[in-house]
């Protein structure tokens, strides 16, 4: 009894209108959809951070968004990648809308005279071997010159994709330059837009872990309710056998 009930969808039996979830799910596994006029676009956040977040806040309610960064410091995503600056996570937790620039994670290694771009981790949901296949074409349409060749060695151990450069070529350029042209370099658009009441609302940081605790605080009075009601009733049963006891010749 802890959320409401439904008919599923043959009226056979009942499905509950929600799950009480245990900790801020919106948050920790993200959301991404399009509807006829709206959008929302919510990245995933770690799990550790998002709890003290959620603890911090109702130790104290007065806390700001701003001041929620200070435990959720911004987006954990499953590919990792490097965020820059903190600009675009500030204006999505502010304001429910922002820009978050990520870039793949790379390493320049020389052997024998020659460098090599070591790329361990890509921005959140670009497809490796299509970003492969699009590097390859930008070298024989030559809009990237420097590279002489290119692989994956990715295995069970972690993603390693290899780019080999010629000898005249700068590491340093040839890497920028996949940062401009490729998905290397990517802008997640954040819309923290989220149904609350069965209304679209596009919601802060502190607005999404204000309406978890006002959700949890319902579930438990809800869940404590129905376990008091159950044991008045067991009271009721226990008084009327006292009763019984009592008046048996």
């Amino acid at each position: 009894n802890t959320v409401d009930f439904i008919p599923n969808f043959d009226g056979e039996e009942k499905e509950p209108v929600v799950l009480p979830s245990r900790y801020p799910n919106l948050l920790v596994n993200g959301s991404s959809g399009i509807a006829v006029g709206m959008a929302t676009n919510i990245p995933p956040h770690n799990l550790g951070e998002v709890i003290d977040g959620t603890i911090a806040l109702i130790d104290n309610p007065e806390l700001t968004s701003l001041e929620l960064m200070t435990y959720i410091k911004g987006p954990d995503f499953p590919t990792a990648g490097i965020i820059m600056g903190k600009s675009g996570i500030r204006a999505a937790y502010e304001t429910g809308k922002g820009r978050i620039v990520v870039r793949a994670k790379a390493e320049i290694e020389e052997e024998n005279g020659r460098h090599k771009i070591i790329v361990t981790e890509l921005p959140y949901q670009v497809n490796k071997a299509k970003l492969i296949e699009y590097i390859a074409d930008l070298v024989k349409d030559k809009k990237i010159t420097g590279i002489s060749d290119l692989r994956d060695e990715s295995d069970r151990e972690g993603m390693r994709m290899v780019i080999e450069l010629k000898r005249d070529a700068n590491p340093n350029v040839t890497l920028n330059l996949l940062y401009k042209h490729t998905k290397m370099q990517d802008t997640f658009g954040v819309i923290m837009l989220a149904l609350v009441d069965n209304q679209p609302q596009i919601l802060n940081l502190k607005q999404v872990l204000v309406h978890y605790i006002n959700f949890q605080k319902d579930v438990i009075t809800r869940r404590t309710q129905f376990e008091l009601n159950k044991a008045k009733e067991r009271a009721h049963i226990l008084e009327g056998l006292i009763i019984a006891l009592d008046n048996i010749d």
